[in-house]
């Protein structure tokens, strides 16, 4: 079985249906995408997990940078989600000085008991992102999502080629995601990134609509056959 994997941002149940029908193999259940990605609302996630079989990853995060604003309610949304059904989670916060906030981290995870998570893009706005990996390999997540720069894949090539070159011995998953381009698959691949995020680009009408199932096809097909390219 491959280790491929395309995971495609949602919004609702509809987004879902459609990633799921275009071929995604992951969701990142998320809310409020003006915030770059919230906290879902409980009602939403149940209807999600009812549209889909695919694994959903849903976003703990209570504010649009990556400090929290409460703690107790992180606390609260993680066991809300849990008992709804979601078993996969998204999260991540800094200190002010820019490393992993692991006190933080830590106090939310003990909520997860034991579920698998993604540490998010707060990585591309650590201090020292191959330091931070380190803290999030120890805090125990299987993946991290990054695109090597708070500006982008883009800006951030160099370190997610890094990332990758550390994924084995750290036991920890690089997935390129944040203004992921097509053109860039290839690279990626080549430098040993398997796992890809993408969000706008399954929706060519921008957030006010929803996924593409089109969309989600041309990328989970991009995805499989590129590294024949390279």
């Amino acid at each position: 079985m491959s280790d491929l994997l395309l995971e495609v941002i949602a919004l609702d149940a509809r987004d879902a249906h459609a990633a799921q029908e275009g071929g995604a193999d992951r969701l990142e259940l998320v809310s409020d995408m003006a915030a770059d990605g919230l906290t879902p609302a409980v009602a939403t996630a149940r209807r999600v997990l009812a549209a889909t079989d695919l694994p959903v990853r849903a976003m703990l995060r209570d504010d649009a940078g990556f400090a929290p604003w409460s703690l107790d309610q992180l606390r609260a949304e993680a066991i809300a989600l849990r008992d709804v059904g979601i078993t996969e989670f998204v999260l991540g916060w800094l200190t002010v000085d820019g490393a992993v906030d692991v006190a933080t981290c830590r106090a939310v995870i003990d909520e997860l008991d034991g579920c698998k998570f993604t540490f998010h893009r707060a990585l591309d706005h650590a201090a020292d992102p191959l330091a931070a990996w380190k803290d999030v390999a120890a805090l125990g997540a299987d993946t991290v999502l990054a695109a090597g720069s708070g500006k982008g894949v883009a800006d951030g090539l160099p370190v997610l080629r890094e990332l990758a070159a550390r994924q084995e011995a750290d036991g920890l998953s690089v997935m390129a995601g944040g203004g992921l381009r097509a053109e860039q698959v290839s690279g990626l691949r080549a430098d040993g990134v398997r796992r890809f995020h993408v969000g706008s680009a399954v929706r060519p009408g921008g957030w006010d609509y929803p996924v593409d199932a089109r969309a989600v096809t041309e990328w989970a097909e991009l995805i499989q056959h590129a590294g024949t390219l390279v």
